[in-house]
């Protein structure tokens, strides 16, 4: 018997617009478990992984580090200059992350549970989810954060945002949209209110 939990919200957004925010906030307050895709992207380049044995096979040994971890860096600025290479990493490691959430979502044992996934539309795993959630801001504090954040000049910074799903494309297909444009309180409001509320289930 599965305790996967009943409602899933699948919480998703573009680079940068606040969704590791937005999941704290939901772990922290009202202590419904996260589940981080991100997470398990890493674990699926882990040394000695065959995920990262085939990147190695196609860019040789410098795109490690001296450590033998993966240049997590330098695979960045290849995949995000290349859509063909972005696509191929993709296809590798995105039924790792699909199986480890299946794996591990049975074990929650919660009503409720919240999946970070950036990419739920783009890896078509809106099936995994019982509701999905865009956090979304204004394209320039999109910009100004990322360039913060991962320390990127402007056109590095449009390069990773140019590369996703347009963020209002994501609005679209939403069932909840969280507007982190404004105040922490004011997103707080909207997260409560999102969790409160009741969606049918697709």
């Amino acid at each position: 018997m599965s305790d996967r939990p009943s409602r899933v919200i699948g919480l998703t957004g573009g680079i940068a617009t606040g969704k590791s925010t937005v999941a704290k906030y939901i772990a922290d307050t009202h202590k419904i478990p996260i589940l981080d895709a991100d997470i398990y992207a890493r674990d699926a380049v882990e040394i000695g992984s065959p995920i990262l044995v085939k990147i190695v096979e196609r860019y040789g040994k410098s795109i490690l580090l001296t450590d033998g971890n993966l240049d997590r860096k330098q695979l960045g600025e290849i995949i995000f200059q290349d859509s063909s290479m972005r696509q191929w990493i993709e296809e590798l490691i995105h039924p790792y992350v699909r199986d480890r959430f299946v794996t591990e979502s049975a074990k929650l044992n919660q009503p409720t549970g919240v999946f970070v996934i950036p990419l739920l539309f783009e890896a078509k795993m809106t099936d995994l989810v019982t509701e999905t959630w865009v956090v979304y801001c204004t394209k320039e504090q999109q910009l100004q954060r990322l360039i913060q954040r991962n320390s990127l000049t402007l056109r590095e910074a449009e390069s990773r945002i140019s590369a996703q799903m347009p963020l209002e494309e994501k609005c679209q297909l939403a069932d909840v949209i969280l507007d982190n444009s404004g105040t922490p309180a004011a997103l707080e409001a909207q997260i409560l209110q999102a969790l409160n509320r009741s969606i049918a289930l697709h």
